[in-house]
């Protein structure tokens, strides 16, 4: 379950209760988002406070309602209360996603929820559908389904709008991320903002991150913090809210790619590997990986290390399944 499911899912929740054991109006929205620093869960949503006060109900008497509900959910294995009416929620199969991405290294991102899906891709015949029938084998592959180009299993006729002007002079990478960045239901825009180098261009920000994960891993070698590190002991190192934020967006990417699999839409993969790489650099800009002057490397730099190196390894794994490179140097 990625972060737009569970909202959905959340707002599912919600609307019933409203309708069905609270006679109160159904919200329009709710939010759902990552704990904050000593919080609990993967993510937390005050939506019982906020159904409690359109129902005139005790907020933890609301909290209690959804939590039952929520915690019967396919993906969620817990809810918890907290506070005056706080739902905690943690998403099974989470664990430690740095450890989950350098354990699973080129493998990281793929998973088996679609094993028993056959189906073979059918695209329309222009360039942009080709691109996206080839990300999407890749990722239906990755999630777990067979490929089967003899026509059996169900056929998925790849549609997409094509560009106005055709590609022009654009390189490949660019041409594939437009291609791909945009939905399939609409005209991708092929113009000079896609040949800037700076971190306004979402291309090259995803491939800039990915690339500094490379030059960390270096530097941390020349330092002897060379590794990927070892792992620091339990409560040797305090997340910060950056480091969160990162470690939230490398531990969604199998769920991401998941989703864009099902919903044959690699548009949320690029949206993601966008998401990833602003955490990346979020992170990196208020925590530098590098040691600073006498600072301790027993913790927090091999911590910080390791977390970029996971960085890399989904960022690499995003990028390579959507057919676009993922430099060492830039």
């Amino acid at each position: 379950m990625d972060p737009a499911e569970l909202t959905g899912t959340v707002l599912r929740t919600v609307r019933s209760a409203a309708v069905g054991e609270f006679g109160a109006p159904v919200p329009a929205r709710v939010v759902v988002e990552r704990p904050r620093p000593g919080g609990r869960g993967d993510y937390a949503t005050n939506a019982a406070l906020q159904l409690a006060r359109a129902a005139g109900r005790d907020p933890l008497d609301v909290a209690a309602f959804l939590r039952e509900r929520l915690a019967a959910q396919p993906g969620i294995a817990d809810v918890t209360v907290s506070g005056p009416g706080f739902l905690n929620i943690t998403l099974r199969g989470s664990g430690d996603p740095v450890e989950a991405a350098l354990a699973g290294g080129g493998r990281f991102g793929g998973g088996t929820s679609l094993r028993g899906v056959s189906c073979h891709l059918v695209a329309d015949g222009h360039l942009r559908a080709a691109v996206l029938a080839g990300v999407l084998r890749r990722l239906l592959a990755a999630a777990g389904a067979s490929l089967n180009d003899a026509g059996h299993g169900e056929a998925v006729r790849v549609r997409a709008v094509p560009p106005a002007d055709g590609t022009g002079p654009y390189p490949c990478d660019a041409v594939r991320w437009a291609f791909l960045r945009t939905p399939a239901g609409q005209r991708p825009r092929l113009g000079p903002e896609l040949l800037v180098r700076r971190e306004s261009n979402p291309l090259f920000r995803i491939q800039y991150a990915h690339s500094r994960t490379a030059a960390l891993a270096r530097a941390g070698a020349d330092l002897g913090l060379g590794g990927p590190p070892a792992a620091p002991p339990a409560g040797a190192v305090r997340h910060t809210r950056t480091d969160g934020a990162l470690r939230a967006a490398i531990g969604e990417l199998p769920a991401v790619v998941e989703t864009a699999a099902r919903r044959r839409a690699p548009d949320r993969l690029a949206r993601h590997l966008d998401v990833l790489a602003g955490a990346f650099l979020g992170a990196e800009a208020a925590h530098p990986a590098l040691p600073a002057g006498d600072e301790d490397r027993a913790a927090g730099p091999r911590a910080r290390l390791r977390q970029a190196a996971a960085a890399g390894v989904a960022l690499r794994n995003g990028l390579g399944l959507l057919g676009i490179r993922a430099p060492e140097h830039l």
